[in-house]
């Protein structure tokens, strides 16, 4: 002690290089540490043969060996005494030992016990498995020793335990048994639970299917909730493996136990056969008809006489009806029935006072482009004619004039019994206009009349009731031409008009606007004679030319050509400018004019003007000339005499006798 007391304060001793004195500090501690463990060791080994010493003293116990009687003389060659039998037999005992459970399928179970809540099933595997006693709802008294079917869903879960259901067996063996009615046509039962868009719901054996609307019954059914709650049979007709999905339908069960019935109400069918039969739908086209257990189709043409929009205006669903066979298909089994054949045709008992010129009223049932149809009776039919609407040649809007249901008179045009037709006429109701239009609208007399219609060739205006005419295009103006008759007037506007001509026969008026002027082309002539200039302005350009207008509103035409400037370039529409006019006719309302002739003329006149000017100036000229000339001629001969005078004076003197020569040599200059 004193030593290790000696070595820690050694060990707290400062020192002059502490990484030494941790170095040898640390080495002197694992010594210790060594020391210390052989000494452990030291003691371990006397206790080890101290306990050795005391079980070799100890009194051995008898040990019991099980198969004493085992045969220790069969040699160790992998043979035995058992026979082939034997073997086998042992072979088979141990594998029905086993059970082949598969997860995912559906397999038997028998309930061993139930108890708060649960039912413990045997599967003979391992282990049982435990089902919520929720899961047999269906079964009624369920007790130990039960055989039921039950869905493997794990063989073993996170505790090791086995997992079944029994509803989704039930699922699997519905789906099944759905399966298997689609197929082969097997009938199943189910529970119909709820309504839904289309149809209904319906539970079978815990599986849901949908039940169509059209599939409940043959007839329509309108109260869907009147089938919630009720058990029936039904045939499955549509599935979906995706999705474990199947349409059912109770319709097919009704139709397949009428199809004998059908087939024997189609051998005994005959052509005009009078059946009793129910409304059982009601379409847009007609009616169907339950005739005992085959439909028949009642179309809307055979419902009634008379014509009808729709067939409820007549039937009702479920009403009791005679209706009468008219054709039938033993292949398509399809039956045409009619009701208006059980009574008489309206044509046969027309009362006999209804003949041509009579007056008969009705209402309009069909409208067409040629006319309209008004029923006088149910079954008995005239056409009102466009021609017949109205004594105006004015075309009439069959489907602008008449409405269905409007009622109206009229007479009785024609009528044929035998083949059921009859024309009718409105405007007979009233007295011919047309036998008195000499009186009313002599030829050369003025009318004021409404613009009913409007056409590229001219304007129809109604002067009364069905009378009017026509006025043509080229007569509504003097001066102007128009391409289209709404340039000058439109429909609903009125005007004024001259009766221009009557032809009775035809019942036509020719009528003229223009004419309620006087013709101002006889002045025109006088003031815009060829040759003639004016100022006019572009009202109009196209491809040919240009519409001008001249003064006092008249219009002309000039060729394209004849329109360009000075400059080159073409006039516009809106630019005044001078034109002259190169030709006139009065017959044809006609005017032919030109700005480039103008320009011509312009520049001819003003090369003419020139040319008088240089002719003036020469003529001057020589004027001039021909003046000097006799001037020079009248001075020339005085000179002479004066010089003769001079020479003569000269001549008596003696010095100077070469003076006349130098005389005459400058009079010569």
């Amino acid at each position: 002690m004193s030593e290790e007391k000696n070595v820690s304060e050694e060990a707290n001793l400062p020192s002059e290089n502490p990484i030494k004195a941790a170095q040898e500090a640390a080495s002197d501690a694992g010594e210790a540490v060594k020391e210390a463990a052989e000494k452990v060791e030291e003691v371990a080994q006397e206790a080890v043969e101290a306990v050795k010493e005391v079980v070799e003293e100890a009194p051995a116990p008898e040990v019991v060996v099980a198969h004493d009687d085992f045969d220790w003389t069969i040699s160790k060659t992998q043979t035995h005494t058992y026979t082939t039998d034997e073997f086998a037999k042992l072979l088979n005992d141990y594998d029905e030992t086993f059970t082949d459970i598969n997860e995912n399928e559906v397999v038997k179970g028998t309930v061993t016990k139930v108890r708060d809540g649960d039912v413990i099933l045997d599967i003979n595997y391992k282990s049982n498995g435990v089902v919520s006693l929720s899961e047999f709802r269906d079964y009624d008294d369920l007790k130990d020793g039960d055989i039921v079917d039950v869905y493997v869903e794990r063989k073993e879960d996170e505790n090791g335990q086995l997992q079944l259901s029994r509803r989704k067996a039930r699922l699997l063996k519905t789906w099944d048994a759905l399966k298997d009615s689609y197929h082969n046509d097997t009938i199943i039962k189910g529970n119909v639970v709820s309504k839904t868009k289309g149809g209904l719901i319906v539970d079978v054996s815990g599986l849901e299917t949908f039940l169509p609307g059209s599939q409940i019954d043959i007839k329509p059914i309108i109260d869907y909730d009147s089938y919630v709650g009720k058990t029936m049979e039904f045939k499955v007709v549509k599935i979906n493996e995706a999705i474990k999905n199947a349409v059912v339908s109770h319709k097919a069960l009704i139709e397949s136990d009428l199809a004998e019935q059908r087939d024997q109400i189609i051998q005994s069918l005959e052509k005009g056969q009078v059946l009793e039969g129910v409304v059982k739908n009601i379409t847009d086209f007609g009616a169907f008809m339950d005739l005992g257990g085959i439909d028949g189709l009642l179309y809307i043409t055979d419902i009634s006489w008379g014509r009808i929009n729709h067939p409820s205006e007549v039937l009702e669903l479920n009403q009791k009806i005679n209706v009468v066979v008219l054709d039938f298909d033993d292949n398509k089994k399809r039956i045409s029935l009619g009701l208006k054949q059980l009574q008489a045709h309206p044509w046969d008992v027309l009362d006999a006072e209804i003949k041509e010129g009579s007056k008969v009223s009705g209402s309009i049932v069909n409208i067409e482009d040629y006319g309209a149809f008004l029923e006088i009776t149910p079954g008995v039919e005239g056409l009102i004619h466009v021609s017949e609407v109205s004594w105006s040649n004015q075309p009439v809007n069959a489907r602008e004039f008449f409405k269905l249901g409007q009622d109206f008179e009229s007479i009785v045009v024609t009528i044929d019994r035998e083949e059921r037709k009859m024309s009718l006429s409105l405007k007979q109701l009233s007295q011919d206009p047309w036998d008195k239009i000499e009186e009313l609208f002599p030829v050369g007399s003025r009318h004021s009349g409404e613009v009913k219609n409007l056409t590229p060739y001219g304007v129809f205006v109604e002067l009364d009731e069905g009378i009017g005419g026509m006025v043509h295009i080229s007569d509504l103006s003097w001066t102007k031409r128009f391409s289209h008759p709404s340039e000058y007037t439109k429909v609903g506007e009125d005007l004024e008009i001259v009766i221009l001509e009557i032809d009775k026969n035809d019942r036509k008026l020719t009528l003229g606007h223009k004419q309620i002027e006087e013709n101002p082309w006889d002045t025109f002539e006088k003031v815009f004679p060829v040759g003639s200039y004016h100022e006019a302005t572009i009202v109009k350009v196209d491809d040919r030319g240009a519409i001008v207008q001249l003064p006092y509103g008249l219009e002309a035409f000039a060729p394209i050509k004849h329109i360009r400037k000075e400059d080159g370039t073409m006039g516009q529409v809106d630019e005044a400018m001078t034109f002259k006019v190169l030709e006139f006719n009065r017959d044809d309302k006609r005017i032919l004019v030109s700005h480039l002739r103008y320009l011509e003329d312009i520049q001819k006149e003003a090369d003419a003007k020139v040319r008088n000017e240089k002719r003036q100036e020469r003529m001057e000229t020589r004027s001039s000339i021909k003046s000097q000339q006799g001037k020079i001629e009248r001075t020339t001969l005085g000179d002479l005499s004066d010089l003769a005078a001079l020479r003569d004076q000269l001549t008596g003197e003696d010095s100077a006798p070469a003076a006349p020569a130098a005389e005459s040599k400058e009079e010569e200059e």
